[in-house]
Order: C-alpha cells, then sequence, then structure tokens
C-alpha cells in the first residue's frame, strides 16, 4: 500500500538497522535504550521475509529450493562467521579500552586461555571472562542499592574494569552497524539495476520458462 518495492523496503530496512545499532551504542539510560531497540527491531523485522519474497519473484522456478539455499547459507553466515566475528571485536575492543585506561590492570585481568582470533585479524588475549561476570554483578549490585548498603563493594579495579567492558560493548555494535551499512549499499546498487531494466517486477514462471 505505500508503493514500496521489496528492493526498496530492504533498503530502507538497512538503514533502519544501522541507525537503530547506533543509538543503541549511544544510550545510557533504560527508556532510550528501549526506544533504540524498537528502531533497530523495525528495521530487522522485514529482511528475512522480504529476501525470500525476491527470491520466489526473480526465481519463481525453482520454488522452495532456492529460498532454503538462500536461508540456509543465510543462517550459516550468521553462526559461523557473524557470532565469531562480533565475539571477537567484543574480545578485542574490551581488551583494548582496559589497556588504555591502565594497561597494568589489563595485564592482570588478562585470560589465561587461547587468545582470541577471527579470520586474519591480530590475536588479542581477552579479558578474564569469569572474573569480569563477579565484578559486573558486584557493581550492578552496587548501582541497584544506591546509596543503601551492599553486602561487597566493588573495588576501583573492579569498577575500571566493567565501565571498560561497556565501552568495549559499544564499539562492538557500532562495528556491527557496518553489516546493515553494506548491506544498504548493495541494495542501492541493485535499485539502480532495476531501474535501468526498467524497474523491479515479478517474473513468472511462464516467462522463465520462456527464457530458460
Amino acid at each position: 500500500k505505500l508503493g514500496i518495492k521489496p528492493i526498496g523496503l530492504l533498503f530502507l530496512s538497512s538503514i533502519i538497522a544501522c541507525l537503530g545499532l547506533n543509538a543503541v551504542a549511544a544510550i545510557n539510560s533504560f527508556g532510550p535504550a528501549i526506544g533504540a531497540v524498537l528502531i533497530y527491531s523495525i528495521g530487522k523485522t522485514f529482511f528475512w521475509p522480504t529476501m525470500l519474497a525476491v527470491v520466489g519473484d526473480r526465481f519463481p522456478r525453482t520454488g522452495a529450493v532456492a529460498m532454503s539455499l538462500m536461508g540456509g547459507i543465510g543462517m550459516m553466515s550468521a553462526g559461523l562467521i557473524g557470532s565469531a566475528g562480533l565475539g571477537y571485536f567484543k574480545d578485542r575492543y574490551s581488551a583494548d579500552e582496559l589497556k588504555t585506561a591502565d594497561a597494568a590492570l589489563y595485564a592482570e585481568w588478562q585470560s589465561e586461555g587461547d587468545p582470541s582470533d577471527f579470520l586474519g585479524f591480530e590475536k588479542v588475549q581477552p579479558i578474564d571472562g569469569q572474573r569480569l561476570e563477579e565484578a559486573k554483578n558486584i557493581v550492578v549490585a552496587k548501582k541497584l542499592a544506591g546509596d543503601g548498603t551492599v553486602e561487597v563493594e566493588p573495588t576501583a579495579a573492579q569498577v575500571t574494569v566493567v565501565e571498560s567492558d561497556i565501552r568495549g560493548n559499544r564499539r562492538t555494535l557500532r562495528t556491527d552497524s557496518l553489516i546493515p551499512a553494506t548491506m544498504a549499499v548493495i541494495y542501492l546498487l541493485l535499485m539502480l539495476y532495476f531501474r535501468a531494466q526498467g524497474g523491479y517486477r515479478p517474473i513468472s514462471i511462464e516467462e522463465a520458462t520462456d527464457k530458460g
């Protein structure tokens, strides 16, 4: 009803998702965080069904096969590349932030396990996950208690580590926003391509068969 073609909708969704991720990375309070996540969710919602619709429109002879292949490749990319990549950048950015804040503290808090690596990027020794979670619990308990008493007061070192991890998480979200930004460029090129071809339109099975 809005008159937006599927590729145009994918382009808009990419832009909205990119803005939403950057908004999430920038907020510091609960209310605005809900709004930022809502912006991201609006952009993300239309990706999956619209991409399947484009496959059905342009490759009608393939039926569900092409849709299944596209969906499988998407899920494999998200699981094997996306999750691993974001995990690496989270480790890297948090470690960089702590190293910048206090190099000696980073040396004390870094993990003794295997370094975090991803594709050809430089390996990094992440912050010890167990100690970080313990520090987070103490710092969060202190914030929730306000001026009241808490069983355990966070140390200055724990506060520094947690704040560095938060800054690292924000940088990770901004890096994550490059994914929908790249998708927006691709969809823009597709829009230009279809415009040069007379506009986007579904192809019927009969038409596809004649071309085949």
